[in-house]
């Protein structure tokens, strides 16, 4: 069974990590309890949507980057790769646009 929380854990560690922060520091930039910071980490607890949008201004990540990179990971656990969003218009649609 694939559990959210706990992609959403590593996803946050990885991130922090990464930041070269430690636990205690994220938890209280975030106004979060330590060790209620670290259950979220470690997939035993659920985060509300406040706590995550806490952690992540404590990152200085925006929460659709950490939201997207769960996403990912479900997806390759399900065995589905997500089609990646064209960041530019193709030019056939321009044409048949320009044309109208």
């Amino acid at each position: 069974m694939i559990l959210v929380r706990r992609e959403l854990g590593d996803v946050l560690r990885d991130l922090r990590l990464q930041k070269g922060q430690t636990l205690r520091q994220v938890a209280s930039k975030a106004s979060v309890a330590l060790g209620y910071l670290s259950e979220v980490e470690r997939g035993q607890k659920e985060a509300s949507s406040e706590i995550l949008f806490a952690v992540a201004e404590a990152l200085d990540v925006p929460l659709s980057v950490i939201l997207s990179d769960v996403g990912e990971r479900v997806a390759a656990l399900e065995g589905f790769t997500l089609r990646p969003i064209p960041d530019t218009v193709p030019d056939e649609f321009l044409s048949d646009f320009a044309s109208k």
